[in-house]
């Protein structure tokens, strides 16, 4: 419990330094996206948070034990997806930080972690906006854990080894996050000539260049983490089905 302890507080210690509004920095921004637009996302989203919400009452319900990793991973996806890069106007690069809680407690409840960190961000650190969050949960809460739970659960199946599918799936969801924004904002702002197509291109081709290593370092970050928590929280995560194997 001892360890379990320094470890939480030493999470709550990153959260507090990183707590520092910035300039031009946001998911999606506040006011970018068409009204129509930002209401599309957002009733796309309903539909996920409430299953994760859902699934979150029945984990809770029956293991209350996990509520600490839980905690845990809260904090590891506010403070990564806290951390921003400038990139394309209306947007910035960061890691999203919703690997660990999507292996451990699943896609849907990743949505709902993911959510609640948006409405934090948008108010208390103006990062991204409240205009802007249905499309900033769905592609950093809904397309990218879905990413990293299939490549996990695939990974799980293969002879790979196990940490090595956690770095594939948190870096890939990572990445995938940012084709998910690229497109919401091609959709929002279609290039005059080229269109859609040639506005996601645009977006797509900034973003990767801040991206691809983020996502790499998100991944490696991801595995040290759950390395970390393998060591001090194995009752919790075996209640959680994670296996400790491989």
């Amino acid at each position: 419990m001892k360890n379990k302890m320094s470890l939480a507080l030493c999470i709550v210690g990153v959260v507090s330094l990183v707590i520092v509004p910035t300039a031009h920095a946001m998911h999606i921004m506040e006011g970018y996206l068409p009204l129509k637009h930002a209401l599309i996302w957002g009733a796309l989203c309903i539909p996920f948070i409430g299953m994760g919400i859902k699934k979150l009452s029945d984990v809770l319900a029956n293991n209350r034990k996990v509520i600490i990793v839980l905690a845990m991973a809260g904090a590891y996806a506010f403070v990564l997806s806290a951390l921003k890069i400038p990139s394309v106007t209306g947007s910035s690069s960061h890691p999203t930080g919703t690997g660990l809680v999507t292996i451990f407690f699943g896609p849907s409840i990743g949505a709902v972690v993911s959510f609640v960190v948006l409405i934090f961000q948008a108010i208390l650190l103006a990062h991204g906006g409240l205009t802007t969050l249905g499309a900033n949960t769905f592609s950093m809460g809904i397309v990218g854990p879905l990413v990293t739970y299939a490549i996990y659960k695939i990974g799980k199946t293969s002879k790979l080894n196990k940490h090595f599918v956690i770095f594939l799936a948190a870096a890939l969801g990572d990445l995938m996050t940012y084709v998910a924004t690229s497109i919401q904002l091609a959709l929002a702002h279609p290039s005059a000539v080229g269109g859609v197509m040639e506005s996601f291109t645009k977006f797509a081709s900034v973003f990767a260049v801040t991206q691809v290593p983020i996502a790499i370092i998100e991944g490696i970050l991801t595995v040290v983490v759950i390395m970390s928590l393998e060591s001090v929280a194995k009752s919790e995560l075996t209640l959680l089905g994670y296996s400790m194997e491989g």
